[in-house]
């Protein structure tokens, strides 16, 4: 299981769409997910220890974000065949055991992916108004265990200060996560 970081932020690059099935059975866009003042794509899957110390506060985060009109949508992009407990069917099952308060959608083809450059889960991407990217950071001091309750809220910060300013920080500390499962050609 290979721990890669994410890239720096590319500011500016403007959010590309997708039409990908939610477990809830509707299919998600961009516009479906936006928020007044931005969105939040994340990159996790059900099977990743880092997504797994960070889930609590990932729900915790997105709930509060809403308060400041940005949006969210969780994207799984592994490929199961070698992954099972990253399978639609397991991906259902998840979202209703924690209560997930966004959609959680199957990037099946792993296109959504490679087009976001995503490279880890978990893998966080943060737009403003007019889906240009802000922050591409992490979501706390967290690896695989959980950071201490009261460490800074990266991620939820950069949020605020997007869905405030527009803008999002100019330092950024890279997520670190599993790979991204590729399905092997």
């Amino acid at each position: 299981m290979a721990s890669l970081e994410t890239p720096v932020c590319d500011f500016g690059w403007k959010a590309i769409d997708f039409d990908l099935p939610g477990v809830d059975g509707k299919r998600y866009s961009l516009a479906a997910a936006k928020g007044e003042n931005g969105l939040l794509v994340m990159f996790i899957c059900n099977h990743c220890p880092y997504v797994k110390a960070v889930r609590d506060r990932i729900i915790r985060d997105v709930k509060e974000l809403v308060g400041y009109g940005i949006g969210a949508i969780a994207i799984m992009s592994n490929d199961p065949q070698d992954y099972p407990e990253d399978s639609f069917d397991n991906m259902v099952k998840v979202a209703k055991e924690y209560a997930y308060p966004f959609p959680y959608v199957w990037d099946e083809t792993q296109e959504i992916a490679k087009v976001y450059g995503a490279v880890c889960t978990p893998d966080f991407f943060g737009f403003n108004s007019r889906l240009e990217l802000q922050y591409r950071g992490r979501l706390d001091a967290s690896r695989k265990e959980a950071a201490p309750d009261d460490a800074r809220r990266d991620l939820f910060e950069a949020m605020v200060q997007v869905a405030q300013t527009g803008q999002g920080p100019k330092d950024q500390i890279p997520s670190i996560g599993c790979s991204i499962k590729w399905r092997a050609d």
